[in-house]
């Protein structure tokens, strides 16, 4: 990807792993969205402890020229679905960006089970 990126880890302990499994999904996302310069992906990690293990959740903060960064925000812990780090990034890349079509206000889409 030819777009600036950063990475980040909140609440959770970097791994090379995951960085370069998010690296490999925004080169996939790419690949159908070519007007991206620049991607922020934020991998956090629920800090108390649930039950049933642990929760993450993946922002992307996309930017796209002439029109506003748009944000997808996948959390699934308010639906206690998909614990495992792996699923949620494939979550969260799975729904990717909005079509880019021209100016827009910032957006944030959530999941339909999010929504309920």
């Amino acid at each position: 990807m030819e777009a600036s990126i950063q990475i980040s880890f909140e609440h959770v302990e970097h791994s090379d792993a995951i960085e370069h499994r998010v690296r490999e999904e925004l080169d996939k996302l790419e690949q159908f969205y070519g007007r991206l310069t620049a991607a922020r992906v934020v991998i956090d990690k629920e800090q108390r402890r649930h039950s049933k293990g642990d929760s993450y959740s993946v922002r992307l903060i996309f930017t796209v020229p002439g029109v506003e960064d748009i944000a997808v925000t996948h959390d699934p812990a308010k639906t206690g679905r998909n614990e495992d780090l792996n699923v949620t990034i494939s979550d969260a890349f799975c729904r990717g960006p909005p079509p880019i079509t021209g100016p827009r206000s910032q957006e944030t889409k959530t999941s339909q089970s999010e929504r309920s």
